[in-house]
């Protein structure tokens, strides 16, 4: 399982864009949703073959798409749909969060509903790590998940733990921008 603040993903998608572009002295396209999806499995620890990821999108209902995405568009392009690649089939939902719970609880009350899933094994989650009452509640929220499960917070730089493993958001959004090592090295 992949639990997503889509809105904050998109937004460090964009900061990115917009820093490389000046670092490296060359136009970056949009980032590829699935490759992205790919590399924050492999992070979360699935390898090849043929197993099933939920992909949860939270964001905005205010915003009808990632704009630094492609393909980025929550209704017609990413919810309820599902590709399948060597690492197996990853079917995509999209939700706007409610104004009657908000982002913040209905992240955290989503995320806490995956982990008490038995047959969820692996759970990756990527919540806005840059606001310290958002991250705390949900290492506290998997401070209660079972020890059969491999859980993964994704953040942009190392984090206070928990429970869990951590990777860091850049990488995998990185390549999912087609930005690569040698371009950053040489500069």
């Amino acid at each position: 399982m992949i639990l997503v603040d889509a809105d904050y993903v998109d937004k460090v998608a964009f900061n990115l864009i917009v820093n490389f572009e000046r670092m490296i002295g060359r136009r970056i396209p949009q980032a590829d949703f699935a490759k992205w999806i790919d590399c924050v499995a492999l992070d979360g620890g699935i390898r090849e073959g043929e197993q099933e990821t939920q992909v949860i999108l939270l964001h905005d209902k205010q915003k009808n798409a990632m704009d630094n995405f492609t393909p980025g568009n929550f209704k017609e392009e990413l919810n309820g749909k599902a590709f399948k690649d060597h690492l197996g089939e990853f079917v995509i939902n999209a939700y706007p969060v409610e104004d009657i719970v908000g982002g913040e609880q209905q992240f955290i009350g989503t995320l806490q509903m995956v982990c008490t899933q038995k047959e969820v094994k692996r759970v990756m989650v990527i919540p806005n790590a840059e606001d310290p009452n958002i991250y705390n509640k949900v290492r506290e929220a998997l401070r209660k998940t079972d020890d059969d499960k491999r859980i993964t917070v994704f953040a942009m730089q190392p984090m206070p733990g928990g429970n869990f493993q951590q990777e860091i958001l850049g990488y995998s959004l990185m390549a999912a921008l087609g930005i690569r090592s040698d371009e950053i090295n040489c500069k």
